[in-house]
């Protein structure tokens, strides 16, 4: 297989070949672009943190509160992860201090919103669920509907930024 096409493993092969089609005949990038014409504005971690505040005051208002957000060029390339949810706990001063972060990769600064969304809503549902399972794809599915679809369409978006270099 591919090694761009690493990102829809799993995935059934009809699937796969007819992404590997789109890919050899360099139309991938055109259908992309058809289905999600225009790109976010959310470039800086201010912008960044409010967008995922309204989603996650919206849908998990009583979830333990967020420290940080930001993008993170870092994680793509040592994780093969997109997005990453962290969570520390530490005793200061007697009391239990507890950190949630959420870091999106950098290469989603230039992309469509609905795949900055997904990531994020992803991202959020971890507060509440750590293991992927089916309550937390549930969860993910309650703040976003179309969220496997959006998934695999990030998956597409990769493999197009890979393969136009």
């Amino acid at each position: 297989m591919n090694t761009h096409l690493r990102y829809i493993n799993g995935y059934p092969p009809h699937l796969i070949e007819q992404v590997q089609r789109l890919v050899e005949s360099e139309k991938l990038g055109a259908w992309l672009k058809q289905r999600y014409p225009s790109h976010h504005d959310i470039k800086s971690e201010k912008a960044l943190y409010d967008y995922v505040m309204a989603i996650k005051n919206s849908y998990l208002k009583k979830s333990a509160p967020l420290s940080k957000v930001a993008y993170d060029g870092k994680i793509h390339a040592i994780n093969n992860a997109l997005g990453m949810h962290s969570f520390v706990s530490r005793v200061h001063g007697g009391k239990l201090k507890a950190k949630n972060e959420i870091r999106i990769a950098s290469v989603f600064k230039d992309a469509p919103e609905p795949f900055l969304r997904m990531l994020v809503v992803h991202e959020l549902a971890h507060i509440k669920e750590k293991e992927h399972n089916k309550a937390f794809y549930q969860l993910c599915c309650h703040m976003e509907p179309d969220y496997h679809q959006l998934e695999f369409d990030a998956r597409l978006f990769l493999i197009h930024l890979e393969t136009k270099k």
